[in-house]
């Protein structure tokens, strides 16, 4: 009788995505996020108003079968807004967080990999940048900027990638001395190859929880911006200038809709994102394997 050759056990990657899938309330910020993110794409395809269409039959009306969210103080549906405001705001977080990510990934890399004086300087200067108060420093940032789509995903860019590159450091700080990259340098391997073939792949898992968890915090740092004025301006929606454009007392006593439906919607996304951030936190925590 033939012996039964044993399964090979799964790889990293598929105990990382099981361990995920076990966490309740990364599945529940799934549930919350995919929802949203279709209605947020697919509006204009199906829904009967435009964010600045304006009804002046309806000036700050309830809601009602023909506006499910109701309207502003100049007849604009409040649910196409909230909807265009969701993809602005996933716009400007999901490109900040792009450009944040590479600038902290080869600030991190070149400081861990290129040798003791590009690590001294890299490493102060990321240094300087962190003992910048954060609030002043984005206001300062904003002013000069200015409002916009792409001024406020500089903004937000600039602010954030410090932290992510004292993370990679460290990974790849213990990485250099491992005996593959030591032979690659024998073999006269440059910079490029040892940042994008051995740094890349190994700091992939720091990369995608940087990224989840920073598209909340940018999604907040919007909203801040907007309702200060400093980030979107009006007439295009986002969440922040509608909480912005609600924030007399009238409209916060008598026209609650103008602010519960974005002020809602910013919460659930943040909160969403956040649990799936943190669920592939502890998805990809190397002491989970112990456990």
């Amino acid at each position: 009788m033939l012996a039964r050759t044993p399964s090979p056990s799964p790889g990293p990657t598929a105990r990382a995505l099981h361990r995920f899938g076990h966490n309740r309330a990364a599945i529940f910020g799934l549930c919350a996020i995919v929802p949203m993110l279709m209605l947020i794409l697919s509006y204009p395809l199906w829904w009967t108003f435009r964010p600045n269409d304006i009804d002046l039959l309806a000036m700050n009306s309830s809601p009602t079968a023909t506006h499910w969210f109701g309207t502003d103080g100049v007849g604009r549906d409040v649910f196409a807004r909230v909807l265009e405001g969701g993809r602005i705001s996933l716009l400007v977080a999901v490109a900040s967080t792009i450009v944040s990510a590479t600038i902290g990934f080869l600030v991190g890399a070149i400081s861990a990999l290129a040798g003791r004086w590009a690590d001294a300087v890299t490493m102060r200067f990321v240094d300087l940048v962190m003992t910048l108060p954060p609030v002043i420093f984005l206001l300062v940032l904003a002013s000069i900027a200015g409002t916009g789509i792409w001024p406020t995903v500089l903004v937000i860019s600039l602010l954030s990638w410090p932290l992510l590159s004292r993370m990679i450091r460290s990974r790849l700080l213990e990485l250099r001395e491992r005996d593959f990259v030591v032979a690659s340098r024998g073999m006269g391997a440059g910079l490029a190859h040892l940042l994008f073939r051995h740094g890349l792949p190994n700091s992939i898992d720091i990369l995608v929880v940087y990224a989840t968890l920073q598209i909340a915090n940018a999604i907040l740092l919007e909203a801040g911006l907007s309702f200060l004025g400093l980030g979107i301006a009006p007439p295009a929606a986002s969440w922040g200038n509608m909480l912005n454009a609600a924030r007399s007392t009238a409209v916060l006593e008598q026209f609650p809709w103008q602010w519960l439906f974005p002020g809602g919607a910013l919460v659930l996304a943040v909160l969403a994102i956040n649990f799936i951030g943190d669920g592939l936190r502890d998805a990809f925590d190397p002491r989970a394997e112990l456990n």
